[in-house]
């Protein structure tokens, strides 16, 4: 119990001192690498939880796809982030009332399921036990049945994401060579395809 409570302490210090370098280291491509050490550590609380299956998840999805996809996309698309940092001053209070709305919404959404009259049942209802039901097997029922189409919606999210992040990519530059799709396309066998008919022993 003394070892799992040191490891607690410094996977959630780390992850909080992760989440604040995040947020304020000044290069982009330092805040996506903090950003992959505070999911490491936030599966590293899911460990000791007995959360073996979303300590994996976050690994396996959030480090290994969003997080890449975060850095690939900060590099490629080269921008100016002092330009950016400008107008942040000006920008400020309409951001700080977005921030209190969301705070607000937060508070009344905490609030609802405190006073809400089923709390009680909910939080008194017996776990499973693990040798009765794993975790994964009691994870996915939930997920595929209670909230599929809460699932499907964050899948069409992250497409739409991936789309987007290739959208960015694909803006023009001068002096740049890019592909055309179109024109592959349309483009016919004879224009690009010549079958020339070799004698043997004379060659091409």
């Amino acid at each position: 119990m003394i070892l799992q409570g040191i490891a607690f302490y410094v996977f959630a210090a780390l992850l909080v001192a992760s989440g604040v370098m995040v947020i304020s280291a000044r290069n982009p491509v330092h805040s996506v690498l903090y950003l992959i050490l505070a999911f490491f550590q936030a599966a590293g609380l899911c460990v000791l939880m007995g959360a073996e299956f979303i300590a994996m998840i976050l690994i396996i999805v959030y480090v290994g796809a969003v997080a890449v996809l975060f850095l690939f996309v900060v590099m490629m698309l080269d921008i100016n982030f002092r330009e950016l940092r400008q107008g942040a001053l000006e920008t400020l209070p309409l951001g700080a009332l977005i921030g209190l709305i969301l705070l607000a919404e937060l508070v009344a959404v905490l609030g609802g399921w405190i006073v809400a009259p089923g709390v009680a049942s909910i939080a008194g209802a017996p776990t499973p036990a693990l040798d009765q039901v794993t975790n994964t097997h009691a994870l996915g029922q939930l997920m595929y049945t209670q909230y599929v189409y809460l699932f499907q919606a964050s899948g069409i999210v992250l497409l739409i994401a991936m789309i987007g992040a290739i959208v960015l990519t694909l803006r023009q530059r001068a002096g740049v060579r890019k592909q055309n799709v179109g024109v592959q396309i349309a483009r016919h066998r004879d224009d690009v395809v010549v079958i020339r008919k070799v004698t043997t022993g004379e060659g091409v």
